[in-house]
């Protein structure tokens, strides 16, 4: 496993530096997690003692949400989550389309292509929502939401990778269907929540 001892240092423009006294990967797999030691200019003026925490490295994530403004139609994704196995009623999870950046694309290009493997649909272009840090606290994860719109009459049915072993069943929903599973928590990550939640605002406006 690699380390890094490197000291580093970053100014802001208002003056206020962190310094990284460490850093080594712990565990390299389908994720990564690495220990860090680090310290930081106070509030109230001085530096932190050095602090020792966790870093999960994962790599940035992009979710599109595709509507059909003449039907009022979204798409929406179920695949099962090993990361709700104990959520009831069970682990299969309702979701916008999403997927990992881990190629040289931009988000905007990631979100065209993963619409196209995840369920069928060519995007033409896609409209950024919400660019946000998913849990700064524990990870580096950036997440990119987009919105596009576009013809959903022959989408649905069974997609994915079969070489990524994606099992995704694609349900077109009318939006205020998609926007009701926010109270009965039928969507409950906070990718797919963000954009239903864009999206209700603009069909108000």
């Amino acid at each position: 496993m690699s380390d890094s001892t490197k000291t580093s240092k970053a100014d802001t423009a208002s003056g206020r530096d962190w310094k990284l006294h460490a850093r080594h990967t712990r565990y390299q797999g389908f994720y990564q997690l690495d220990s860090v030691e680090f310290s930081h200019a106070l509030h109230g003026g001085g530096t932190s003692r050095v602090q020792q925490r966790e870093l999960f490295v994962r790599g940035n994530v992009v979710g599109v949400l595709p509507y059909d403004p003449v039907r009022d139609q979204v798409v929406l994704v179920q695949q099962f989550r090993i990361g709700a196995m104990y959520q009831k009623p069970n682990p299969w999870m309702t979701e916008i389309i999403a997927g990992m950046i881990d190629t040289d694309e931009t988000p905007e290009q990631v979100a065209i292509r993963e619409a196209q493997e995840e369920a069928g649909i060519m995007l033409e272009k896609v409209e950024l929502v919400s660019h946000y840090l998913s849990s700064p606290g524990a990870s580096n994860e950036e997440v990119f939401v987009y919105y596009a719109e576009t013809d959903l009459g022959d989408t649905g049915g069974m997609h994915g990778l079969v070489e990524e072993d994606e099992d995704i069943l694609v349900k077109v929903v009318s939006a205020e269907t998609a926007i009701a599973m926010l109270d009965n928590r039928e969507v409950r990550n906070a990718l797919s929540i963000i954009a239903l939640q864009w999206l209700k605002l603009k069909r108000c406006s």
